[in-house]
């Protein structure tokens, strides 16, 4: 199955839907009968569950970048960095691997423990 997600103003993700691989066998065919099916002009950019295509699997409230060809999540916390390989968000510190859980503290800049 294909999935495509539908672009609103700013090229923000507003909806995936499922598309049978026997109709979009391209990315425009996909896109076609999707706008024949609800009768729109929408803009439709296809998404992979395996990240083969765009880098992220698009969710809703995601951001098609047009320059990277790439979906990106919203951004979880000013201080993080985008990954241009990836793109993907990083904290700016790694977080520690251990046996430990922990969440980024935006105000310190760190991760702190959580207990369980």
């Amino acid at each position: 199955m294909a999935h495509f997600a539908k672009l609103k103003v700013g090229n923000i993700v507003e909806q995936v839907i499922v598309v049978s691989n026997d109709i979009a066998i391209t990315e425009q065919a996909g896109s076609d009968f999707i706008n024949k099916l609800y009768n729109t002009r929408d803009v439709w950019k296809q998404t992979s569950y395996n990240n083969n295509i765009r880098k992220n699997f698009a969710g809703i409230g995601y951001q098609y970048d047009q320059t990277r060809d790439a979906f990106i999540s919203p951004k979880p916390f000013n201080s993080w960095i985008l990954n241009e390989d990836t793109c993907l968000w990083n904290a700016p510190v790694a977080m520690p691997i251990d046996d430990n859980k922990y969440s980024w503290n935006e105000s310190t800049l760190t991760w702190d423990i959580v207990e369980v």
